[in-house]
C-alpha cells in the first residue's frame, strides 16, 4: 500500500465482499442469464450450462440454509479451535463456505438444513502490514 493512500473502514477479506466500508456490506455472486446458477468468484464460463460471456453480477442472499458442517479441532497457529467450518445454500441461490458462529461446535447443536443468516464482522482481529483491519463474513442460526 502506498503511503498516499488512505485506508476508510476494514478491508473486505474475499473479492466478493462488497460494501466492507459501509453500513450495508453484501456478498455478490455472478448469475448465468441463461440457465440462473449463481457462482461465487470470477469467471466467465457458466459450469452448468457452458453458457460464455453471460454472467451478471447479483447480490446474494443474507439468509440460508446448512447444507454440511465439519468441526475443527487442529488448525494454524493463532487459530482458536474448535470451530465449524460450514457449506451454506443461499436463499436465491448460490452455495459458500465460511464458519458457523454463535453456536457451540457440538455436533447435537447443530442440524442439517437450519437456517442461518449471514453476518459481517471483525475477521478475528487480523490486520495486514499496515495495520488496517479485515471484515468477513460468518453465518449464525437464524434469529
Amino acid at each position: 500500500m502506498s503511503e498516499n493512500a488512505e485506508v476508510v473502514g476494514p478491508l473486505p477479506v474475499v473479492d466478493w465482499l462488497k460494501g466492507a466500508g459501509s453500513d450495508d456490506p453484501y456478498l455478490e455472486g455472478l448469475k448465468c442469464a441463461a440457465c440462473s446458477a449463481v457462482f461465487i468468484g470470477e469467471r466467465s464460463t457458466c459450469a452448468k450450462c457452458g453458457a460464455r460471456d453471460k454472467l451478471d453480477t447479483v447480490r446474494l442472499g443474507s439468509t440460508g440454509k446448512l447444507y454440511s458442517f465439519s468441526i475443527v479441532y487442529r488448525s494454524f497457529p493463532g487459530i482458536e479451535v474448535p470451530y465449524i467450518s460450514a457449506i451454506v445454500d443461499l436463499d436465491g441461490g448460490g452455495t459458500i463456505k465460511g464458519n458457523l458462529i454463535n453456536v457451540e461446535p457440538d455436533p447435537a447443536n447443530i442440524e442439517f438444513d437450519m437456517p442461518v443468516d449471514v453476518v459481517f464482522a471483525d475477521a478475528l482481529g487480523r490486520k495486514d502490514r499496515d495495520g488496517n483491519s479485515y471484515i468477513s463474513y460468518f453465518f449464525q442460526p437464524a434469529a
